[in-house]
Order: structure tokens, then sequence, then C-alpha cells
């Protein structure tokens, strides 16, 4: 399963009962996904069921390779200074011109973005250039032009230096992030860092602003609540108009404090809706994105955190709601016609492997019941890495978690 830099030959596999000759998503080109998670694994199930080709290059988390509905390739990953030419020279050497290029991971998003016309000359492209998705990639001009066009973020102070900490002035809990996550470390895998006192902030800053990279360090007021205050608007759009859409709310999350969706459950909110879709029309977007907010219960507003201009860890939750975004998305940068639609509220989906540890934690604390836990199996729900038709990701997403665990952070 695991190709280690020979180029495999790839082809149009249909599934058993489905041929690329009736199925009008499935045509003589594939698409290649680039990096990720199990939001990777979500692409490739949902595009290799309508018979689509999927080759999955990883230079990390291997999970989705894992998958029958992929073929797998290692590659040096979107931060080697040849990441371009080495993409091109394996459409020309492989035929795979044409082929779609989806980018799941931050890095390969810069890539794609920074490099739109020499990719765009030779793959077809699902993310915009980087004059458009810089709004989205830098958190620096996510917050500019969310106060341009009059949404909320939460209260950013502008510190390039240790010698500015004296005359803050903030109000404490903030969070340390970067503006542009690059690379991996301690900071960037952690998303954030909590800092309580000034004292702690004069601790942590030089070691954060270093970590940021080039991009810069956010300094931000941490909004309370926890991540069942926390919600996102995840869509597929064409020139600043979504085409297909859901609203959901992570009801839990690992790591609890600044982690990603475990169990993530949709729901319907019209203002929320309209805040991202703001946001959405006012820079351009067309492509797979993700918008988190924060409701602050001090004031009843939404506050924007992040844009991200990718596919999201938990897009699979989509294809359990009637709206499968890897496939729209596909069908639009195939230029085919789709109907505007919108996900239902009531369907979840869990991450079972990171979701169990913040459920025996709940528990044990008196949060959770038992019998509230349970009645999430009765509502549609889809899982992660588990599927009755892909069995191995879920048998390999265990060993894979605790590999990810024991390599230290650089």
């Amino acid at each position: 399963m695991f190709e280690n830099w020979s180029i495999p030959a790839v082809h149009v596999r249909s599934n058993p009962g489905t041929s690329a000759h009736s199925n009008p998503s499935a045509t003589a080109t594939g698409a290649i996904v680039l990096g990720g998670d199990c939001g990777a694994l979500g692409v490739a199930r949902s595009l290799g069921r309508q018979g689509i080709a999927v080759l999955f290059l990883s230079s990390g988390n291997p999970l989705a390779a894992w998958s029958r509905y992929a073929r797998h390739l290692r590659w040096p990953g979107a931060d080697h200074a040849g990441a371009t030419g080495w993409l091109i020279d394996l459409a020309r050497r492989r035929g795979l011109d044409g082929w779609l290029l989806i980018p799941c991971g931050d890095a390969e998003v810069r890539l794609v973005a920074q490099h739109h016309a020499e990719l765009a000359a030779v793959f077809r492209l699902c993310t915009p250039s980087w004059d458009i998705t810089r709004w989205a990639a830098d958190k620096n001009l996510t917050y500019q032009k969310a106060a341009e066009i009059g949404i909320d973020f939460p209260r950013t102070y502008e510190v390039t230096h240790a010698d500015q900490l004296a005359a803050l002035g903030c109000r404490f809990p903030i969070i340390l992030k970067p503006a542009v996550k690059q690379g991996r470390n301690a900071l960037t895998s952690s998303k954030a860092w909590q800092v309580d006192d000034e004292a702690g902030l004069r601790r942590r800053f030089d070691e954060a602003l270093t970590l940021a990279g080039s991009g810069g360090l956010i300094v931000q007021e941490l909004i309370p609540g926890g991540g069942a205050s926390q919600f996102s608007y995840a869509a597929v759009c064409k020139d600043g108009e979504p085409v297909l859409s859901m609203v959901a709310r992570r009801a839990r999350q690992y790591p609890s404090d600044f982690g990603t969706g475990c169990y993530v459950e949709t729901v319907e909110d019209a203002t929320l809706e309209a805040l991202a879709e703001r946001f959405i029309r006012a820079i351009g977007y067309s492509g797979m994105v993700e918008m988190e907010f924060k409701r602050d219960d001090r004031d009843g507003a939404y506050k924007l955190l992040d844009v991200n201009p990718r596919v999201w860890t938990w897009n699979a939750l989509g294809q359990v709601a009637g709206v499968d975004f890897p496939l729209t998305m596909w069908n639009v940068a195939g230029g085919r016609a789709v109907p505007r639609r919108r996900a239902p509220a009531g369907v979840a989906w869990m991450y079972v492997s990171r979701d169990l540890p913040v459920v025996l934690r709940a528990m044990l604390a008196g949060d959770l019941s038992v019998r509230d836990y349970l009645s999430a199996f009765r509502r549609p729900l889809g899982f992660a890495t588990f599927a009755a038709d892909d069995p191995l990701p879920a048998l390999a997403d265990l060993p894979l978690v605790l590999l990810r665990r024991l390599r230290p952070e650089r």
C-alpha cells in the first residue's frame, strides 16, 4: 500500500455496480489530494465512491493512504523548495494533466495559491490565487477585512516586540497564536497558547513569536466558553457565492481548549450564515471553506476566529447530511451546474478515537451521562474513520494517533 517515491500508474476505477461511463461525475481525469488527515480521507471516499480516481500525496499523516478509494504516494511536501516542479513533473510523467488538485492542509493551500499560474497550466484548481486566498490564510488580513465589513472578532493587540508588553493594557486571559500556520512545532500543533497573567505573557511571548514564523504572532483576548460555544460555517463557493453550505456546532472537541471538533452536529443559524456569507462575498472566494466563530455570552455576538480556505477535518459530515462537499467541488470545478443546497439540522459526526477521552473526562466530572452519550447513536451519525465499505482506515487510526503522540515537537 505504501509506495515510496516511485510514481504509480493511476487509472479511473469503478465501484461494483458503478461505471465511469454511466456516472456523470466520473471522467478520464481524477483528483490529486494533497496532505491532510481524516479530512483527506473524507475527500477520497466521496470521490472514490463515484468511480473517480484519487491519488493521495502525503508527507505527514498517511491515514487516507489506507483507504480502498485512493492510491498513495509519498512526496517531499508543500514546504519543499521544489514542490511545484515536483507536481508538474508528476503530471507530465504519468499523464495527470487536467486532474483536480485538492489541497487539504494549510501549507498545501499556500503552495497552490502562491503558484497558481504555474499549476493551473497543468491541473484543474479549486483554490483561488493568493490575492484572494491570503484574506483567509493570514489572520491579520482576515481581521482587517472583518473590520471593514462589520464582522465582530475578538479584541486583538498589535505587538511585534517584547518591549511593547508593558504598555499593552490587555484583559486576561489572552491567547497567542500564529497569524499564518507554518510548519509543525509546539505552538502550531497546539493552535494557540492561553496566557492568564502578565508574568505568563512575558515568559511565553518571545518563544511564541519565534515559533509563529514570518507571518507574525496574534495576541488576542480569549472569548469565554468551551467548544460548545464554537460554531462553523462550511461551504463550497463559486465567485463569492455559496453553492453548498452547512452550519455546525462543536459539541465536543479534542483537546478541549483549542482543539479540533471530535463530535460535531449540524444546526440552523441564519445569523451566523449571513455573517459568513458576507465575508465570502467581500473577498470573492471560490472553493471549499470553513469559517470558525465563537458565540460570546457576554454580548451574544458571534466573533470570527479563523477562516480555513481548504478541506476541513469533518467534511464527511456533509455526506451524512445529504450535502457532499468534495463531490460538489468536483462538479463545480468541472463546470457542471449545481443547485443551491443547505444541510439540515440534527445530523452528527464523531471521531471516536479523539472523542472517547473527552467523553470519559466529562462523565467523571458529572457533565455528561451515559444516556446522553448513547443518544448520539440514535440520530443520523457519520464517523471520521470507520466505514463499512472502507474498514482499514479505522484499524490504522489508533496506531497512527499513538505514533504522533510519541513524536517530539520541534
